[in-house]
């Protein structure tokens, strides 16, 4: 979509370098490309390669995990993968293992079996490489804390993102120790999402996009809490100075913000977005970011 390709079809330039810029004029610090697949983590690493600020993920989702199988080797391909997010480690570029974990709405793509035989072998991935993993769970878990539990000590630290799930859900992700919760704009769709946004702890919460999935719609619960907003097009009437309609950017981070502090009862916005920052840093930064995102706490904390 950043390529301008909708459904195949070509509707306007392609604009990563417009979307980069509105994203840094809205105090946008860093992204995390995700990774879907081994060609989508090579793709990833490139486009991480291009700017100071750009980081990325290695990883197979779980409804491409037939990938494996279908290399025709497995374990060759495994391989790949583990060459790959080395090779973006000693670029200072793969800060995660993921996106993995499991998908049971959309067992169409990818069934159940494969699913989890791959999403546990890709813990190895995360115990080799000493790195956190960005996680997917939706609809299954069940499975998924089961297989979490299994293998809490092959890797540091994660986020289970785009959390849709229960109360009951979140607790079981809490329970694992350095486990976040990641929020976008489909964990706000109703109201008893942003009953169960309100009690996640702030210390255990990140916020994303997953751009150009997951925006914040009209008819979403939390719209009323939504404060910033930017000129918007549709995509065959595309302009440069608007974001385009229903595709999701980097900069709306900022209404995901504003839409979990209007639903926590949290007044200063400020405070709470250098608590999350303080989070991702913990997790995906911790060698270069800790003493920046200290230093950015004290602020909070004197006060």
């Amino acid at each position: 979509m950043f390529k301008g390709m909708y459904h195949g079809k070509q509707c306007h330039v392609a604009d990563i370098a417009t979307v980069l810029s509105r994203a840094w004029a809205a105090g946008v610090d860093r992204i995390i490309v995700t990774g879907g697949s081994l060609e989508e983590s090579r793709e990833a690493l490139a486009i991480a390669e291009t700017d100071g600020r750009l980081f990325c993920t290695v990883g197979v989702h779980p409804t491409r995990c037939k990938e494996f199988e279908e290399s025709g080797d497995p374990e060759k391909h495994f391989q790949a993968l583990l060459s790959l997010a080395k090779e973006g480690i000693q670029k200072g570029k793969v800060v995660a293992v993921g996106e993995c974990g499991l998908d049971y709405d959309r067992l169409h793509f990818c069934p159940e079996e494969i699913q989890k035989k791959y999403f546990e072998k890709q813990f190895e991935l995360a115990h080799i490489t000493k790195l956190p993993m960005f996680l997917h769970m939706r609809e299954a878990a069940a499975d998924f804390c089961e297989i979490v539990e299994k293998n809490k000590d092959r890797f540091t630290a994660g986020v289970t993102h785009s959390f849709t799930g229960s109360m009951d859900d979140c607790n079981k992700l809490l329970s694992f120790d350095n486990m976040y919760i990641g929020i976008n704009g489909c964990s706000l769709k109703t109201t008893e999402n942003l009953d169960v946004v309100k009690g996640i702890p702030a210390e255990r919460m990140m916020i994303e996009t997953d751009s150009p999935y997951c925006e914040i719609k009209n008819t979403h619960a939390g719209i009323g809490f939504v404060k910033s907003t930017w000129p918007s097009k549709k995509k065959e009437k595309y302009d440069q100075e608007c974001i385009v309609k229903g595709r999701n950017e980097p900069c709306l981070v900022r209404q995901v913000l504003e839409v979990v502090a209007g639903c926590k009862g949290i007044n200063d916005v400020g405070a709470l977005s250098k608590t999350l920052y303080h989070n991702t840093c913990r997790v995906f930064f911790p060698h270069d970011l800790d003493s920046a995102a200290d230093a950015l706490l004290v602020g909070v904390n004197s006060s």
